[in-house]
């Protein structure tokens, strides 16, 4: 008997929207700052929030010492009222009955834990990387994944950045870019409910 297809999801861009432009926005203006300004200074630590080299606590702090204004309570509230379920998310269940489904995300597993809280039941395995020490596109982390699976198995990857594709296609997974307009959906349900 062959064994059941893997299917690999990234969160933010594929079950959920990524961390919004609207999100940093507002909180660039609640901060007293202009988005661009922001977005710069994320850029020179996002390498360490990704890979928890720096703590989620340890971020809120370093964000209140650039901008005393900005309160953790606050940007919660606002994360919870940006972050969006996208249409993927309701094809999980009809998923998991023909395939194990595997979680791969570059976050802080504080901010999206709400959401893996209702989705969990649907997959086999979560790797968030700022639990694992490791983030996309190093090599590593989708190894991780994979020792979640048997061998000589199939492995669909559906990421919404082209650069993530490239480790897992290396590693003989088969690849789908996530499109804005959720076209890939059709594809992997076609793939896992009519081509098994």
């Amino acid at each position: 008997m062959e064994n059941k297809p893997q299917l690999v999801l990234d969160l933010a861009g594929v079950l959920i929207t990524n961390l919004s432009k609207s999100f940093w926005q507002a909180l660039a203006s609640h901060a007293g700052t202009t988005f661009p300004v922001l977005i710069e200074q994320l850029s020179g630590i996002r390498g360490d929030l990704w890979t928890g080299k720096l703590k989620e606590e340890q971020f809120w702090n370093w964000l209140q010492a650039q901008y005393p204004s900005v309160e953790k309570i606050y940007a919660y509230d606002l994360l919870k009222r940006t972050t969006e379920t996208l249409p993927a998310i309701d094809y999980l269940e009809r998923w998991s009955q023909h395939a194990d489904i595997h979680l791969l995300s570059n976050h802080c597993h504080e901010w999206v834990e709400p959401t893996l809280l209702t989705i969990q039941k649907h997959t086999k395995s979560i790797t968030i990387s700022n639990q694992v020490g490791f983030c996309k596109p190093n090599r590593e982390i989708y190894e991780l994944v994979q020792s979640h699976m048997g061998l000589n198995t199939r492995i669909l990857y559906v990421d919404d950045q082209m650069k993530n594709l490239k480790p897992a296609a290396d590693l003989g997974w088969e690849t789908l870019l996530a499109d804005e307009h959720h076209h890939w959906i059709e594809k992997v349900d076609h793939i896992l409910t009519v081509q098994v």
